[in-house]
Formats: C-alpha cells, sequence, structure tokens
C-alpha cells in the first residue's frame, strides 16, 4: 500500500454542532487529511448535506454515517438520491433487508453496515432481550452484511480480527472508537491503534482526539505516522519471511 492510500485510511469525524464548524476544522487540518465522516449531529443541525457536498467539490472522500434503517423501498431510494453526492462509504444498520436494499442502490457507494455500536457492550445488549455475546453478534451480523451486498462493516477494533478471520482479506473493516492516551469518554469497546491495525481494520475513524486537541493537524499527522510506521514494520516482516 502507498503512501497515498496509507493516509487516507485515516477519517476524520466531523462531530460539530454545524456547518461552519465542520469546514473551519476541515480547513485547520489543511491537506494533510482526505478523507472526512458526516453523521447525525451535522444532518440535524440541516447543514450536513451541504457540508458532503463541499466535500467533495473540494475532493475529499466523505463517509457518510448515516446508520439507515427503515422499509426496504425506502432505503433504496434513499441511497438512489445519495448516489448522485460523491459520497464514498454509507452506513446502515446491519438489518437483512436494509443491507439488501442499499446495497441494491448503491452505485459507487461502499454500503458498511453497523454491526454493534461501540457504545453497547454484552450488559447493555442483554438490556435490550439480546442474549448473544457482543461477539458472537457481530459475527452474525457480519456475514449476513457480507451475503447481502455490503462493502464491508463498522467494526469496534475488539471484533476486527474475529471478522477478519471470518470474513477474509476483502471485506472492508472501518474502526470507530480509536483513542489515544489522552482520550476518555463514552466508548465502552476502544483501543489504540496499533491494536485496532494489527486486529484486521482496513480504516479508523478519529473524532475527539483530533478534534479536541490542541493542534489538530499534528494530532492527526501522528496517527497517520502511526498507520505509516504499521506497514512498514509489517512489509519488514514479510521481506524476512520470504
Amino acid at each position: 500500500m502507498n503512501s497515498t492510500a496509507i493516509s487516507e485510511r485515516l477519517i476524520v469525524a466531523l462531530d460539530v454542532p454545524t456547518g461552519r464548524q465542520a469546514l473551519e476544522l476541515v480547513a485547520e487540518l489543511e491537506d494533510s487529511v482526505r478523507f472526512f465522516k458526516v453523521g447525525l449531529e451535522l444532518i440535524a443541525s440541516g447543514d450536513g448535506l451541504k457540508v458532503i457536498d463541499r466535500l467533495a467539490d473540494m475532493g475529499h472522500h466523505v463517509f457518510a454515517d448515516f446508520k439507515l434503517l427503515d422499509i426496504p423501498q425506502t432505503v433504496y431510494r434513499s441511497v438512489n438520491n445519495l448516489n448522485r453526492r460523491g459520497i464514498r462509504f454509507l452506513t446502515v444498520h446491519a438489518d437483512p433487508q436494509t443491507m439488501q436494499a442499499a446495497a441494491k442502490a448503491a452505485n459507487g457507494i461502499s454500503i458498511l453496515a453497523v454491526t454493534v455500536l461501540t457504545s453497547l457492550n454484552d450488559k447493555t445488549l442483554q438490556m435490550t432481550g439480546i442474549t448473544m455475546s457482543t461477539a458472537e453478534l457481530v459475527k452474525m451480523r457480519a456475514k449476513q452484511a457480507q451475503k447481502a451486498g455490503c462493502a464491508g462493516v463498522i467494526s469496534s477494533p475488539r471484533e476486527a480480527q474475529l471478522i477478519r478471520e471470518n470474513l477474509g482479506q476483502d471485506f472492508l473493516i472501518v474502526t470507530p472508537g480509536i483513542r489515544n492516551s489522552k482520550s476518555s469518554d463514552d466508548q465502552e469497546r476502544t483501543m489504540g491503534i496499533n491494536q485496532a491495525l494489527e486486529a484486521g481494520s482496513d480504516f479508523i475513524v478519529v473524532g475527539r482526539p483530533i478534534r479536541d486537541a490542541e493542534c489538530p493537524k499534528q494530532t492527526a499527522l501522528e496517527f497517520q505516522a502511526a498507520i505509516f510506521e504499521f506497514e512498514q514494520s509489517r512489509q519488514s516482516v514479510a521481506d524476512v519471511s520470504h
């Protein structure tokens, strides 16, 4: 994987209240980041689609974290409307009919299924009536996502290795919940970047550690450097083994 591709494996979450703040963060990061996530907070502000269009116009990759869940026809028509916006990744909940409809409608968009939210754990799942363990549920939903035609899944770093082992190398794993040593928040199943990459994550999503940093650009570059160093180390091991 070349250095440009490695730099694009970092996705910065634009989890801010307004479009103005989102674009200010994009500008502050300058060209150090080329992949951005737009989620519910910006959509609820009324600025989300405008930010997506602006990012696409600037040549950035867009991850629309919309977590769609509705009847199949509504999902199909919604994804069809989003096809024209230059979106690269779009999330849906891991309901089989929702995933099938989204995958069928997607034209140039990679559909990613949300297996289990990173704020959940075995105890909170049991409170919703789910008796399977988090790992069992993630594995089942990931297999259903692949069967439905999804390009990959959103997965906690703690389940990335399980997914990689069971679904192969071509199935995308996009991992939120990546934190640095200074982070403390409401996400349960988190890891550091090296652990996530070692487990098999293809892309990492970082929000608060970059957004709230004293120097967001420097922090983003540090995350990218960690990805580069991991890939260099892995390549060195591969060269020695051959």
